[in-house]
């Protein structure tokens, strides 16, 4: 008989009382209940359907769970039943006791440390779960589901893979005998609703008037990198710049996964491809750089550049697609800089230093770096300008910045100011007939940003 708790135990739990996240797997009873139905749904429907979660396996397993509970004798109430058919379901259909995680909208992030650990990222922090896995092989379970209906593999010949969910989250994973641990997730998940520029401002990410500022940027066409370390937001700022765009010119947006959600009616959308089980047929962001420029783009939009493409990238900004985004793993707006520099060098191009870095300071007008909080906010911490170079160093200039205070309760206190610079490129937004007032870049009194 199962050992389940009734649903009168204490608030939070589930229909049949079991806490959230609260496993059966590790029950005897339930454990063959699984394997019953698991071999029935393998002998009885083509491979085809079984490897589809569609609505005919559905209302097969759902056949089969109520004849195998006769089969077995395992009295149950109508709770219980509906509780259990919920985790099968999930077990055999789905991602197993990952799909919980997945549909808390609260949970960012799902990291999976080998059978026994699960940790999730719920406002920027991180926190253990009590959900289990069986073993490893119960994990690997969920791998396959996850890589299969991709076409790629994960074995220890090829022991590491990227992949994504049908909602666009990113997957990535690595086995033994690379990972010590066991197998390991990690899920970036993909929010079901970009934030807005009036969002992240009541999220205290910015200010209205860094707000107003950057729009006037985007729609004066200057190319802008956006920037920060994992985690801290780059592809949602960059969701939020490219709302700004005017919706008479042609997009390109270039990805790795894709995360992007552009609103504007005229968007081409590329994905790269990693190679197949033979190694063959891998189409890098570099090469889909290259293709864009023959793909008549008024804006390139690049999810993110780690590599050779960065050389490409350049070029594009500097031969007439203006207006250009990307965003770049860096410390800060010139550790930016620094980054670029070194991914252009891999390129394989060889280029002498300087040469680079005036590619550098004609591509990039603007740098908005971002960074994670101790207490898990992210916020833009810093806007530079790119003025251009001075001998065989490329001049920056800080427009406006986040000034941390102190920590209460542990909350960041801290202000966005400006520093009292008005940027070289103003020219080119009156020009464009955008106009900000002069006040937005002179230092105000610090405006503490409690949340």
């Amino acid at each position: 008989m199962f050992n389940l708790r009734t649903s009168t135990d204490a608030e939070g739990r589930s229909r049949t009382g079991r806490l959230p996240g609260e496993r059966l797997s590790g029950n005897a009873a339930y454990a063959q209940l699984r394997e019953r139905i698991q071999q029935r749904l393998l002998t009885e429907l083509s491979p085809s359907a079984t490897r589809s979660d569609n609505a005919e396996v559905r209302q097969a397993l759902e056949r089969y769970f109520n004849e195998t509970l006769a089969e077995l004798g395992l009295p149950m109430s109508r709770l219980e039943r509906a509780d259990v058919l919920d985790q099968l379901i999930a077990d055999i259909l789905g991602l197993g006791p990952l799909e919980a995680l997945l549909a808390d909208d609260m949970v960012t992030e799902i990291l999976v440390n080998g059978p026994s650990k699960v940790y999730v990222e719920r406002g920027g922090k991180l926190e253990l779960t009590n959900i289990k896995f069986r073993d490893d092989e119960d994990v690997m379970r969920v791998v396959e589901r996850i890589v299969t209906p991709l076409g790629r593999r994960v074995d220890e010949s090829s022991p590491m893979v990227d992949a994504r969910l049908p909602d666009g989250s990113r997957v990535n994973v690595i086995i033994p005998p690379l990972s010590l641990v066991g197998p390991a997730i990690s899920i970036r998940k993909f929010p079901k609703h970009a934030l807005t520029p009036d969002e992240l401002i009541k999220k205290g990410a910015m200010t209205p008037g860094i707000a107003d500022f950057l729009r006037a940027c985007v729609k004066a066409a200057l190319n802008i990198v956006v920037s920060g370390g994992t985690g801290t937001g780059k592809t949602t700022i960059l969701n939020a710049l490219s709302s700004f765009i005017p919706e008479d010119e042609r997009i390109i947006t270039i990805e790795d996964a894709a995360e992007l959600r552009l609103q504007q009616p005229h968007v081409v959308r590329l994905e790269s491809r990693p190679p197949n089980v033979e190694g063959k047929g891998a189409v890098t962001i570099r090469q889909l750089v290259i293709n864009a420029l023959r793909m008549r783009p008024d804006r390139i939009v690049v999810g993110e550049v780690r590599g050779g493409e960065a050389l490409d990238m350049l070029q594009a900004m500097n031969t007439g697609h203006e207006g250009s985004m990307t965003t770049v793993h860096s410390n800060s707006a010139r550790d930016t800089l620094r980054r670029v520099e070194t991914m252009v060098l891999m390129a394989g191009m060889d280029l002498p230093l300087r040469a680079i870095r005036e590619q550098i300071a004609s591509a990039f007008d603007l740098i908005v770096h971002l960074g994670r909080l101790s207490d898990g906010s992210r916020k833009i911490v810093q806007i530079a300008e790119v003025q251009g170079m001075e001998g065989d160093t490329i001049v920056m200039q800080d427009i406006f910045q986040f000034v941390q205070t102190t920590v209460e309760n542990g909350k960041v206190q801290g202000y966005f100011t400006p520093t009292g610079v008005r940027p070289k490129f103003y020219a080119r937004l009156e020009a464009a007939g955008l106009f900000i007032q002069p006040s937005t870049f002179m230092p105000t009194e610090p405006a503490r940003m409690r949340r």
